[in-house]
């Protein structure tokens, strides 16, 4: 395991670990897995309730709205709540879904994950933003990336030097408003896939 994934505190290192292989396996951005997944920030086991009568569970919080059309899959609630890559895997297919049919930009249809509804989509698609630049950063400093907006773009070198690189919770716990927000302008920031092989 790299040495990167060692240093990070024990509860982060499976919910990166696990977002990035879904992100790959499903081929969405790596940091908006990465972003959801801090920002849902679930344990497995973990069922709460909301005011609709469904509950978000697990890891990502999946909400059991889904598991109806996942039920005949054999798909239950306990698989989702259940520690492991899985739930991240179910979250990377979803993100999947609503990025490929939903309407809107890719913000709006990847906090459709949370909510359709215009105000509560708003607010988690403007902390998804704020959290998926945090990600990107994070990504490009210790992966080949690929702006998936531009074909044939040249992939991205890995900036993290291997002293720098043993210390990688200081960019991935960065508060917003640090390094990113000056880096980069989120209206036109297009998310970044990791390059098959890294």
């Amino acid at each position: 395991m790299p040495a990167f994934i060692d240093a990070l505190p024990p509860q982060v290192q499976e919910r990166v670990v696990c977002s990035i292989s879904a992100a790959v396996k499903y081929e969405v951005p790596a940091n908006i897995v990465l972003a959801v997944a801090e920002k849902e920030a679930g344990k497995p086991d973990q069922w709460v309730r909301n005011s609709n009568g469904t509950h978000d569970i697990g890891p990502m919080q999946f909400n059991t709205s889904y598991l109806g059309d996942l039920a005949r899959y054999g798909i239950t609630a306990n698989d989702v709540a259940a520690a492991g890559c899985y739930s991240f895997d179910l979250a990377a297919w979803r993100l999947r879904m609503h990025i490929r049919n939903d309407t809107g930009d890719l913000w709006t249809k990847a906090a459709n994950y949370h909510s359709r509804t215009p105000r509560h989509n708003q607010a988690y698609r403007a902390d998804l933003i704020r959290r998926a630049v945090k990600w990107a950063d994070w990504l490009d400093a210790r992966f080949v990336t690929h702006d998936m907006m531009k074909p044939g773009a040249a992939p991205s070198t890995p900036a993290v030097t291997p002293a720098v690189e043993a210390q990688p919770t200081a960019a991935a716990a960065a508060p917003a408003g640090t390094r990113s927000r000056a880096r980069w302008n989120t209206a036109g920031y297009v998310p970044r896939k990791l390059v098959n092989g890294q």
